[in-house]
């Protein structure tokens, strides 16, 4: 699939997406872990294009972190593109889906979150945002209406449905495009839901949506 006005594949989006938008508190139960309080509008936060990683390559751990977390999320691509549209206008800029971790930094964030400075250093490292295959929109009848899960050696870490998130697909992308202007082949990661928790160098990361897509990743410390 072509974006508009772009001979590009938007199925490589990774290879050429310049925004990496993510949503935080998106999933009740997650926000309450998190010993956060429910948003009245939704939290974003920015990825370094650098961030991609893809299936057969590692997501490396930070030097300075020690404690690396798993968030699985729907993640939704643009195909053309979006600035201040309403909502109800939304879906016609999505190309499709993919499936993606938001790894975090854990210990960094909360040493941001101490002194009041920006999530960037925890949240747009290099390898923290791996990424599936791309699913077309057609494939999704409905966003609202996806399986998630994540497992860490084997064990489920993470389950929930998309039917939970507080904040709708055309919603976010419509408060979004408010103030960003999203291009074809921008990324836009919808939540996680509960159950995220720390991995190790060694650990190995398996994800999926289910009757869509699955991916694996092994964890490394960075050399």
């Amino acid at each position: 699939m072509a974006a508009c006005g772009s001979s590009r594949p938007v199925a490589r989006f990774w290879e050429w997406g310049r925004t990496i938008v993510c949503v935080g508190r998106n999933y009740a139960e997650h926000a309450r872990e998190m010993q956060a309080a429910l948003p009245a509008e939704p939290v974003y936060f920015l990825k370094a294009a650098s961030a991609y990683v893809r299936e057969g390559s590692p997501i490396v751990r930070p030097a300075s972190c020690r404690e690396l977390h798993h968030e699985v999320e729907l993640g939704v691509v643009v195909g053309s593109s979006a600035l201040g549209v309403p909502e109800e206008a939304a879906m016609a800029h999505v190309a499709g889906y993919a499936l993606c971790l938001d790894m975090t930094a854990r210990d960094t964030q909360a040493a941001c979150k101490r002194q009041g400075l920006p999530w960037t250093p925890a949240k747009a490292f290099r390898t923290s945002c791996p990424v599936s295959d791309f699913i077309p929109k057609e494939k999704v009848p409905d966003p609202h209406r996806l399986h998630l899960w994540l497992r860490v050696n084997g064990q489920l870490r993470q389950e929930g449905s998309t039917a939970d998130m507080l904040f709708s697909v055309p919603f976010l992308l419509s408060y979004i495009s408010r103030t960003i202007a999203l291009e074809p082949g921008d990324l836009l990661l919808t939540g996680t839901p509960k159950g995220v928790a720390s991995v190790q160098p060694g650990d190995e990361i398996e994800a999926g949506i289910q009757g869509l897509v699955s991916m694996r990743f092994t964890v490394e410390e960075q050399k």
